[in-house]
């Protein structure tokens, strides 16, 4: 891997200053071609109303979180102190390593699958020492107690060490069954690999008690809460991959799903150990994810203009985890970053955003949209070669 490079943060301006601030209602590309645009069209408009629940869920959790007297403005006040972070490009200030010395507990699982090959599984756990980057989010994370105990599923033949692909879900969508059956983990199984299937910080295990639904927890404490909470994923899935690397592992990659596609993609700006990278449908800029989607939009441009804060300011206020504010230790050439042309929820212009950023990635497109597959065995067999490839090198 090469070392990680830096941005001069006087040399241009942040890459969330040069979208413009209607960024989010530009014009979307039909699809990956003519064949399927018809397809592409018909999905594209499902998806506009089937992302309503999502953008609701994401609204209550975010309106729980500021309905306090006062407590937007001390929320975007304590936001601030992320956006010199982001400008800079430095990962290093943002992403501490972790130490080396976390006890990683291992406890058997019942094994599943049919034919000759069944999966043997292991549920992994550690007690996370990750502390808030930010001061002012360090009472809220205190008071939480299971988002600090970090879990993962670990598929392992257990005969040798094996190359290892790590798994990052989405939002509201942490169930290993779930994620085997949309990636086919189980057929790169029986192909040798080993897989790790992350718990992303207030999901299942990790998800505090008496919460409205999985995932609440994200968005439900506010903004300054969803940065630290993805902060505090990274670290502890750098925890998992020194775990892998202390057993043996020689190579190891990730990839995601929506939020999970997301995640992979910082951490493979982050973490110079890793190997390839397949971020599936990822969300790039949240933000204007945020303000298309509706009632989300609603709240979040209400806040916006009761704070003074724009839409630049506002992408920039979250950028400290964003991909696109790093330049990536990762080959572009190990990237494989696959997107859905019918996709509503994380539209096809954001995702370039990430292929652009990331100079000789591989951009493969699908002719359906963010929950809607189609083309999903064509993608796949991209996958395989992809990990097949960069496991073997």
């Amino acid at each position: 891997m090469k070392p990680q490079r830096t941005r001069n943060p006087t040399s241009h301006a942040a890459w969330w200053e040069q979208l413009p601030a209607n960024f989010n209602h530009r014009a979307v590309r039909a699809g990956p071609d003519a064949r399927h645009w018809l397809q592409v069209q018909g999905l594209s408009a499902l998806e506009r109303m089937a992302r309503v629940p999502l953008a609701s869920a994401v609204a209550v959790a975010m309106a729980a979180s500021l309905g306090e007297a006062g407590k937007p403005a001390r929320e975007f006040e304590a936001l601030r102190f992320y956006e010199p972070l982001a400008r800079s490009g430095d990962a290093s200030r943002v992403f501490l390593p972790p130490n080396n010395d976390i006890h990683v507990d291992a406890h058997p699982m019942p094994s599943t699958g049919s034919g000759d090959t069944p999966i043997q599984r292991s549920k992994l756990r550690f007690a996370s020492p990750f502390v808030p980057l930010n001061p002012a989010a360090a009472p809220a994370f205190a008071r939480m107690k299971r988002v600090a105990m970090a879990h993962a599923e670990h598929w392992c033949h257990g005969d040798r060490p094996r190359p290892t692909l790590i798994v990052v879900h989405g939002f509201g969508a942490d169930m290993p069954w779930l994620n085997a059956q949309a990636l086919s983990l189980q057929t790169l199984y029986r192909d040798g690999h080993d897989i790790l299937l992350f718990t992303f910080p207030h999901h299942g295990p990790r998800a505090e008690c008496s919460l409205p639904f999985n995932g609440y927890g994200v968005f439900g404490n506010g903004l300054l809460h969803f940065n630290e909470t993805t902060l505090l994923a990274i670290h502890d899935l750098r925890v998992f991959i020194g775990h892998l690397r202390a057993r043996g592992v020689e190579r190891v990659g990730v990839t995601g799903i929506s939020l999970g596609g997301y995640t992979a993609a910082l951490l493979a700006s982050v973490d110079d150990r890793l190997d390839y990278c397949i971020p599936v449908v990822p969300a790039v800029s949240p933000i204007d994810a945020f303000l298309d989607w509706q009632p989300t939009g609603l709240l979040l441009s209400s806040l916006m203009r009761s704070n003074g804060v724009s839409v630049a300011d506002m992408r920039g206020l979250v950028a400290v985890h964003n991909p696109l504010s790093y330049a990536s230790p990762m080959a572009g050439e190990r990237v494989l970053i696959i997107g859905g042309a019918g996709d509503r929820v994380t539209e096809p212009h954001h995702v370039e955003l990430l292929h652009r950023h990331w100079p000789g990635s591989t951009m493969h497109w699908f002719a359906g949209n963010h929950l809607l597959h189609f083309g999903r065995r064509e993608y796949l067999r991209r996958m395989r070669e992809h990990i097949g490839r960069w496991s073997d090198a």
